[in-house]
């Protein structure tokens, strides 16, 4: 317990302590500075000190990626990769890619990449064996008809209204076809995927409604002369969305959530998004 006395000075009362004021010592000749940031380059731990390892699949399709080549910086996954590698601290030249098939990506075990991304959406059975950033994007929904439909036109979803549309039975895309587009007909459903693709290549249908990574595949591979009409969010519901994907129990998870919240708040990830995902695919946003 301190002791204080009243002293008078000057006709002014002064409370005075007999304690001696207490400095903060100075920290002693070679002792340790305090800890850096965690995320700071040199603080990460790497498959390789100095270099950032990312793993995608080969080929590297479009419009995910660019001339199949990741390490542009094209494509929306190339440019999220390069933005988040260059939020770590590391420059284009500073980053390695490794070639991973996209079913050993996510299976247990040890990991050659320090993060990989290729369009994996994140799962609780996933997660049970890797772990996942934050979702760097969340899965929309796309309608695709043949080149020559009267809706491959269509500006807005009320125009689709007198569209016969196909889904796939259990999906997401059944449920946005009711919830959001609410066609002027019940969707017709099909047990499978192809069923779907097959009734419009037949033109059975008007339009499918399947989520827009496989409308790009729809478009590429499988329905000569179709297009994507658009893209819309689906409502309801958990969102699917893609994570990169890291070795369980992976310190740098946290580091690379940080550099995505910031491009998140920098408006920077929806940009990226808009570039390579709506307006260079050709896949606007329907409304």
């Amino acid at each position: 317990m301190h002791r204080s006395s009243l002293v008078l000075a000057a006709g002014v009362l002064i409370l005075a302590t007999a304690c001696a004021p207490v400095e903060t010592p100075a920290a002693a000749p070679g002792t340790a500075a305090p800890a850096a940031d965690a995320c700071a380059k040199e603080s990460l731990k790497l498959i390789t000190p100095g270099k950032l390892t990312i793993g995608t699949d080969k080929p590297a399709y479009e419009p995910w990626f660019k001339d199949d080549d990741p390490a542009n910086g094209q494509g929306f996954e190339g440019a999220v990769a390069a933005a988040v590698a260059k939020g770590l601290g590391f420059t284009p030249q500073e980053v390695v890619w490794e070639t991973v098939p996209f079913d050993s990506s996510f299976a247990p075990g040890p990991k050659k990449f320090d993060f990989d991304i290729n369009q994996i959406s994140i799962t609780p059975e996933r997660a049970k064996a890797v772990d996942f950033s934050d979702g760097y994007y969340t899965v929309k929904q796309a309608v695709v008809t043949l080149g020559d439909s009267k809706f491959a036109s269509a500006a807005n979803l009320a125009a689709l209204k007198d569209a016969k549309i196909g889904v796939q039975v259990g999906t997401t895309a059944l449920s946005a076809v009711r919830e959001v587009i609410q066609p002027g007909q019940d969707p017709s459903v099909f047990n499978q995927q192809i069923d779907a693709v097959n009734a419009l290549k037949n033109e059975q249908i008007d339009a499918i409604v399947v989520d827009l990574p496989t409308a790009f595949y729809v478009t590429a591979a499988q329905v000569e002369g179709s297009k994507i009409v658009g893209q819309f969010a689906a409502s309801g519901g958990t969102p699917e969305q893609f994570g990169l994907l890291f070795e369980k129990d992976n310190t740098l998870v946290s580091c690379v959530n940080k550099a995505l919240a910031g491009m998140k708040s920098s408006g920077e990830l929806a940009a990226i998004e808009q570039q390579w995902l709506t307006s260079a695919a050709g896949a606007p946003e329907l409304s």
